[in-house]
């Protein structure tokens, strides 16, 4: 007996040594984390427009594991968002990033913001492209300069991403640019050889993965472009799932006869449609709204799928192009500055300009000179006339404003760059009001530095989105938070039928934001536009960090994001909207 418990005892050390060496040998494995990040304790919106809720979020690779709690999960980055909200990106329903995110892939002003997804085309679109339009784009460059080396729109969006963007990018294809493409700048219809082309071209661009076709109708050539031919362009998207999106042919005068065109695109062609920053343009046009109200509603009604965005200002910004009649703005660029310089045709151009018309978007008759704002030229030498109004530049000069305005093209060689007060604040807040209304800021993506600083911006591009939860939730009480975010993330993105994002739930893509919705605010404005907002601390982009702690990580993971139409989806033939 005394043997066998020696001999039991002897066994049992001998494993104690066994075990202590192996432990040794072999350090244990450290266990690996269940998630690549968790945000943690945070007030989930989640872009759905429902209550918020308290919740942790998971990110996987760039997908969204999971929402819930998450106590006994672990992760490799962990976020504490105690107090703070956590919702998707923010989608900018009208950018005019297609140069600046060449410059400067960050988006900084975008990103500040929260904004995870630009979405391009209003008009014109970087493609199609044939070789004038190559040529034309490589010699209308300024400050930024860049290679044009794509032809397609798919092809420029590639390029984006293999050169490195911080946010997504997508864009509609330009009912402009197509036009440009076959017909060019002539003020005539496109022959069925020629309209033919364009639908091919459109559906080229669909297949690629852009949005629909989107148009601007105040603008030469797209004004040259009847509504038949609109139908065209947008019938062809529509076979691939795509949507039509328009500045409408007037903002102002006509505003309720350019809304029916809309309805009247939109029922023919059978694609959704959106009215681009929605406003009534001049004092005379501010009651009109209401009306505008009540057609997109009685459209809804009857199955139609139209919707509307906005910027969140009273002011507009374009080029003085929108202060001359499109007849002398005929043949592209060019051909307008070398007219302008013509006496006869000088002295026409400045005749019409002081009368108002409803031909044309007069813009200098629906602000008035004193609030046309500069704010860019390409000529250095009139650069200190950024800040100044047409009015203050034309008494400076002696000259009328119609007068100066022209001087200032030719001079300028350009379009020149002006901010416009067209509309109300009043207005502003109603249409904010409207749960079928989205939101971008029509503007370029830009940072505090560098060749951006050679202009004076907008103060849109720095604070658009800051500006719908500091002024309409916050300040006015408007709208609930949850529907500025559901206005912001879901609404665009069904509106475009984006898969996959615009809202926090499993398998979605990881755009998420952590905010502080006390402290959200827009700093930007007209006299200092270069300051970014503030509020937004945490933005992650497919699943990687680009704003970390209110401060840019330079990352830039962001991808294009395909229509319904990509050729790239699987059963694409029977792809539907979402």
């Amino acid at each position: 007996m005394r043997r066998h418990y020696h001999l039991v005892v002897a066994t049992v050390l001998a494993a104690l040594v066994l075990v202590s060496s192996c432990s040794k040998e072999t350090p244990p494995q450290e266990t690996a984390a269940d998630y690549d990040v968790i945000i943690r304790h945070g007030t989930v919106y989640d872009g759905s427009g429902d209550d918020p809720y308290y919740a942790d979020v998971a990110i996987t690779g760039d997908r969204i594991a999971t929402i819930g709690v998450l106590d006994d999960k672990t992760a490799t980055l962990e976020i504490d968002a105690t107090g703070k909200a956590v919702a998707p990106g923010f989608i900018n329903m009208l950018s005019w990033a297609v140069e600046s995110l060449l410059e400067d892939g960050r988006a900084m002003s975008d990103v500040h913001q929260g904004v995870t997804l630009e979405i391009m085309g209003e008009g014109s679109s970087m493609g199609p492209l044939n070789a004038a339009m190559r040529a034309e784009l490589q010699e209308r460059q300024d400050d930024i300069r860049y290679d044009v080396s794509w032809n397609t729109l798919g092809e420029y969006l590639d390029l984006l991403v293999e050169r490195g963007v911080s946010v997504n990018v997508a864009s509609y294809v330009g009912a402009g640019t197509v036009r440009i493409h076959e017909v060019g700048y002539d003020n005539r219809r496109a022959t069925p050889a020629e309209l033919a082309r364009m639908q091919e071209l459109v559906r080229t661009a669909m297949r690629e993965g852009a949005l629909g076709v989107g148009s601007s109708l105040i603008y030469a050539p797209d004004n040259f472009a009847d509504t038949d031919e609109l139908i065209a362009l947008v019938s062809a998207a529509a076979e691939f799932g795509g949507a039509y999106i328009s500045h409408i042919r007037s903002e102002g005068n006509r505003l309720e006869e350019a809304v029916q065109e809309l309805i009247k695109i939109a029922s023919l062609s059978g694609a959704p449609a959106e009215i681009y920053h929605l406003k009534a343009s001049g004092k005379n046009n501010w009651h009109k709204l209401g009306n505008v109200f009540d057609m997109i509603e009685s459209a809804r009604a009857v199955g139609l799928r139209i919707s509307a965005d906005m910027y969140t200002y009273a002011a507009g910004a374009t080029g003085l192009d929108a202060t001359m009649p499109l007849w002398v703005q005929e043949g592209g660029h060019n051909a307008w500055v070398e007219r302008l310089k013509d006496p006869d045709i000088r002295n026409r151009v400045a005749a019409e300009m002081e009368q108002d018309s409803n031909d044309w978007e007069n813009f200098l008759q629906q602000a008035g000179a004193e609030n046309i704002l500069f704010l860019e030229f390409r000529n250095k030498d009139l650069r200190p006339l950024i800040g100044k109004t047409l009015q203050e530049v034309a008494d400076e000069r002696g000259m009328s404003p119609a007068e100066t305005a022209i001087d200032l093209v030719i001079e300028d060689d350009s379009r020149v760059g002006a901010a416009f007060t067209l509309m109300s604040e009043f207005n502003v807040s109603r249409k904010a009001a409207q749960p079928w209304v989205s939101f971008g800021s029509d503007a370029a993506a830009p940072a505090a530095e560098g060749v951006f600083l050679n202009s004076s911006p907008h103060p849109r591009a720095y604070g658009t989105f800051a500006r719908v939860i500091r002024r309409f939730v916050r300040d006015e009480s408007l709208i609930s938070l949850q529907e500025a975010v559901r206005r912001m993330t879901s609404l665009p993105a069904f509106n475009t039928g984006i898969r996959g994002r615009g809202l926090l739930a499993p398998n979605y893509y990881a755009d998420v934001i952590v905010f502080d919705p006390a402290e959200i605010y827009d700093y930007a404005t007209f006299e200092q536009p270069h300051q970014y907002a503030g509020g937004v601390e945490q933005v992650f982009v497919n699943g990687v960090q680009v704003l970390r702690d209110g401060e840019h990580t330079g990352a830039k993971p962001g991808k294009v994001v395909r229509g319904p139409g990509w050729s790239g989806w699987p059963n694409n033939a029977t792809a539907s909207r979402q």
